[in-house]
């Protein structure tokens, strides 16, 4: 092993022990740089006081000497087999990147100490010595970056690192001129209402104003994200929320609402259903989606969930953000809270805690920033700003899933369900009016929502046998699929029906004793709360354009099928 000194590096990158020693080397080789000649004597005491050969003291003067007297070209690194060269032999060398090429770069990723592994097995093969761990590890470490990236992780993560930030999500103007929306897995263990068991994670949909950074409204649910819990948040969003709050007995003042003139958001599917589109061009919300390859244009929204989630952490049943971070926490046996309970603590977290703490970027509390810029946009506008939603009912049933279907004598047949109103009878017969535009709550199937092609106005059709109890498309689904799986072929409304209730007793049953029973129940549960709190049905505003036809899906809460409406 050689000390070798080179050109002189940033000093930044120095090491504190480097950087001492470099000075006291200063020290003595100045005195002699700064002569015309350094006798030999000279260099020899230089050399043990240094603890360096005569030769390299020399080597010293002339680098001080050629840098201008710069401290850093005293500096001196370790190289090893010489200026550049390996210790190794060739054929251990050249084993040494055949097995990195083979095993360390691939898809797989797997650690050094594998590599290591295979150099010696095939050293013991091949009759080759072997070589160090330690030399392996520095081949590992000579591999740049980019050629990581490339092989162990993919085209897309060497894009992602390589490429650089180009560009920012631009700064709204006013309060709901933008607004976010994203999802993300909460992190943390819920239990269910009646047993207190674990039934897993929630999800939580979020939109925040970007001039203010408030939270405008949320969606908790137990179902994955889907257009309806998009429709939900936005929903929360835009409308007044005392009556919330009151409903949940939640003290405080979450003063956010109105109609956003833009909401951004990612390229999710959920994002692109027709049901979102739709409801935004009818209620003149622009849908704007984040450019593809630039992540960092949804950093507010991120960082929000990362607060968020931030302060779950403190909450029993906690996940946390990852594996080393859990540790050993038991987080099932920890789990405490229900989902209302936690819907009930992000409120209070998001009115009580966050709106009022000054924001980094903002320098004071985002709602402090809310209303001084509501006040300054009511004064330019000249009103009252924002303007709230008169129709809350129209609004919320504007963005929900939507179908087509014809009206029969018995009313409207949707999914082995039939739909009957009075108010259906002056439509039944007139070859003229075609298929109708219908939208119905996944939560709820008890109740549809039947456009009137002449009013462009909602009426709100109940089951055709009122005693059937409510159900959710969840539960719709399941009862399908149990009744497939035991062969019956032949699929009504009763059978149907008879499935969801044969069900529900077996999930009543078996809550103690797994966790999608438990989580099935929870589900059922939640949704009859929801029922409880929906508003009375009312007249919807204007309908947007007739959409195209759209494949089904078999998650919970997606777009239900389409049908083309007939020209």
């Amino acid at each position: 092993m050689h000390l070798t000194s080179h050109a002189s590096p940033d000093v930044v990158t120095l090491s504190d022990m480097d950087w001492t020693e470099a000075k006291r080397r200063e020290a003595i080789i100045r005195p002699l740089a700064e002569q015309a000649n350094c006798s030999k004597p000279q260099a020899d005491f230089a050399a043990q006081a240094l603890g360096l050969s005569t030769r390299r003291i020399y080597m010293l003067i002339r680098d001080y000497r050629r840098s201008g007297g710069l401290l850093t070209s005293l500096i001196l690194t370790q190289t090893g087999g010489g200026r550049g060269k390996s210790r190794l032999s060739d054929e251990q060398d050249t084993l040494i990147r055949e097995v990195i090429e083979a095993v360390y770069l691939n898809r797989q990723r797997p650690p050094a100490s594998r590599v290591i592994e295979e150099v010696n097995r095939r050293c013991h093969q091949a009759g080759v010595k072997r070589p160090s761990g330690w030399a392996v590890r520095r081949r590992i470490q000579a591999l740049s970056v980019q050629e990581k990236l490339r092989h162990r992780q993919g085209p897309q993560a060497l894009r992602t690192h390589s490429t650089p930030i180009i560009g920012a999500f631009p700064e709204s103007p006013y309060p709901l001129a933008v607004v976010q929306i994203d999802h993300t897995p909460v992190d943390l263990i819920l239990v269910d209402d009646m047993d207190r068991e674990p039934i897993g994670r929630p999800y939580l949909t979020v939109a925040i104003d970007v001039y203010s950074r408030c939270i405008t409204g949320f969606c908790l649910t137990l179902e994955p994200p889907s257009a309806v819990s998009v429709g939900l948040c936005l929903s929360h969003s835009v409308l007044k929320k005392e009556d919330w709050l009151a409903e949940r007995q939640i003290q405080g003042d979450w003063p956010i609402w109105g109609k956003p003139e833009r909401i951004h958001v990612d390229n999710a599917k959920e994002f692109h259903s027709q049901a979102l589109s739709r409801g935004c061009d009818q209620h003149g919300i622009d849908l704007a989606y984040r450019p593809s390859g630039l992540p960092h244009y949804g950093g507010i929204i991120e960082r929000l969930i990362g607060t968020l989630m931030h302060l779950v952490h403190d909450l029993p049943g906690t996940t946390f953000s990852n594996v080393a971070e859990r540790g050993d926490y038991p987080s099932e046996q920890r789990a405490a809270l229900t989902l209302a309970e936690l819907e009930h603590w992000l409120t209070v977290a998001i009115i009580s805690y966050y709106h009022q703490k000054p924001h980094g970027t903002l320098s004071i509390p985002p709602l402090v920033s809310y209303q001084e810029g509501v006040r300054q946009r009511s004064d330019a506008l000249g009103q009252v700003y924002p303007h709230s939603i008169s129709n809350v009912q129209g609004f919320i049933v504007d963005f929900l899933p939507v179908l087509w279907r014809t009206v029969q004598r018995h009313g409207f047949m949707v999914d082995h369900i039939a739909y009957y109103s009075d108010a259906l009878r002056p439509w039944i017969g007139d070859p003229q009016l075609g298929k109708f535009l219908i939208r119905r709550d996944p939560r709820d199937l008890s109740v549809i929502y039947v456009l009137d092609p002449r009013s462009q106005q909602y009426l709100s059709v109940p089951y055709r046998t009122l005693i059937r109890p409510s159900i959710t498309l969840w539960e719709h689904r399941q009862a399908r699929a149990r009744l497939r799986a035991q062969g019956i072929a032949q699929t009504n409304e009763e059978t149907i029906f008879q499935a969801i209730e044969a069900m529900r007793a077996v999930s009543e049953s078996a809550v103690h004793k797994t966790l999608s029973a438990r989580r099935q129940t929870q589900r059922h549960r939640q949704a009859q709360a929801t029922m409880r709190q929906k508003p009375k049905p009312e007249a919807a505003t204007e309908t947007s354009p007739k959409p195209t036809r759209k494949h089904a899906t078999a998650k919970p809460f997606e777009d239900i099928e389409l049908w083309e409406r007939p020209s």
